[in-house]
């Protein structure tokens, strides 16, 4: 059983990349947790889609828009990350969206079963190298609950 810890973002534009600080923070913290890869998505790309189809458990950290104060996480998990990227179709500065990268693993009869996505909302999207205060300060809620998810889907 393979878990697959995508972070995704663009690490350029402050908050937009606190899915790849998220996931590097784990991949430091964490380097030897057993059945785990972690892995920087940065701005995704199709070239993902063999990563994806081969895990057997996805969890993405992004900067996702929650309707909510900067910092704000929340976990989605299974068939309510299916339905937050479907109705939240944000612009992005990824190549392609994650919804289109679950399709194209669904498509193929691949989609990983136990899924979710840990959605930090971002405060400011635009040019800069490190997350704002509010943002940085979640990041290890983010990583938490990946580690907390781990643990149960492996309970």
């Amino acid at each position: 059983m393979t878990t697959l810890v995508l972070g995704i973002g663009n690490t350029l534009l402050c908050d937009e990349g606190v899915g790849v600080h998220a996931v590097r923070s784990l991949a430091q913290d964490h380097p030897n947790l057993a059945g785990v890869e972690f892995m920087d998505g940065g701005t995704l790309s199709f070239s993902l889609a063999g990563d994806v189809e081969d895990a057997t458990q996805l969890i993405v950290i992004d900067a996702a828009e929650l309707d909510s104060a900067p910092g704000t996480v929340r976990a989605f998990v299974g068939e309510d990350m299916d339905r937050f990227l479907g109705v939240n179709r944000k612009r992005s500065v990824h190549e392609v969206g994650l919804l289109d990268l679950m399709a194209v693993a669904h498509l193929a009869g691949h989609l990983p079963q136990r899924r979710a996505l840990i959605g930090i909302q971002p405060d400011i999207v635009d040019w800069g190298d490190a997350p704002t205060a509010a943002v940085a300060e979640a990041i290890p809620q983010a990583c938490s609950l990946t580690l907390d998810l781990i643990a149960a889907w492996r309970a």
